[in-house]
Formats: structure tokens, C-alpha cells, sequence
């Protein structure tokens, strides 16, 4: 009888307790700082490097042409005669806002002119070339 007496007589407590939570969205806050700037996709390619006044940011198409002449249109990677086949449609909605051609700086230059013809055929007249801006000696 006495356990009885003893249960009756403490509340109850119904508060969480939010300290530990915080401590949880703290650290996933850290690590997604961390892991964000690593995120930006794309292909890895060698800018080639150049003195040229930067372009607004905008979210537009962008085509990458890597050092074996592969062609990647986002992440997706296409040879020229695939790309030449299906770049009217793929670049239908994204390209009013723009395409920007990533070329490594050891492709020939043959390859990145089948490219911008290939765009400008489709009918796409705004093609920003990305470079990395040069060095001061």
C-alpha cells in the first residue's frame, strides 16, 4: 500500500525535451555545410583560362566537352552524332535561359566548333563560353 501512496503522489512530467534534437540538427547542419560545396555536379574538365568578364549567373543548359570528346549534356554523357540527334529537344525549355559550353582546354578546337554549330542549328543563339580567369603574374 505504501507504492501506491508514493505514485499518487508525483506529476507527471510532459515536456520533451528539446536539447538533445537540437544537438542532432546541429551536427546534420555541419555536415551538410560541409558536403555542400562538394555537391556542385558536373564533369571534370580543365578550363581552359582566359581574361574574360564574368556572366551573370543563370540556371541554363550546360554542355561540357571533356579531353576524349565526349560530349555531356548535364551528367549525361552522348557521343557527337547523339548529341547532334537529340540536342533541339533536350535543350526545347532550358535553352531561353541560355547554354554555357564547358570545353577542356586540350580538346581540339574542331570539337568544340561541331558543338556550337550543332547549337546554333537548333536555334539556340545565346552560347556562353566558361572559362577560369587567369593568373596575375
Amino acid at each position: 500500500m505504501s507504492r501506491r501512496r508514493r505514485r499518487e503522489g508525483l506529476a507527471l512530467n510532459s515536456e520533451i525535451n528539446v536539447v538533445s534534437l537540437i544537438d542532432v540538427m546541429l551536427l546534420l547542419l555541419v555536415i551538410f555545410m560541409i558536403t555542400a560545396p562538394m555537391m556542385q555536379g558536373g564533369v571534370d574538365v580543365a578550363l581552359p583560362k582566359a581574361d574574360a568578364r564574368p556572366l551573370e549567373s543563370k540556371s541554363g543548359l550546360v554542355v561540357t566537352v571533356d579531353r576524349a570528346g565526349m560530349i555531356f549534356v548535364g551528367d549525361t554523357r552522348m557521343t557527337l552524332p547523339e548529341f547532334r540527334a537529340s540536342f533541339r529537344a533536350l535543350a526545347g525549355g532550358r535553352a531561353k535561359d541560355g547554354v554555357y559550353l564547358r570545353g577542356d582546354a586540350g580538346v581540339p578546337y574542331g570539337v568544340v566548333t561541331q558543338v556550337i554549330a550543332v547549337m546554333r542549328a537548333a536555334g539556340v543563339g545565346d552560347v556562353g563560353l566558361v572559362t577560369e580567369p587567369e593568373t596575375a603574374p
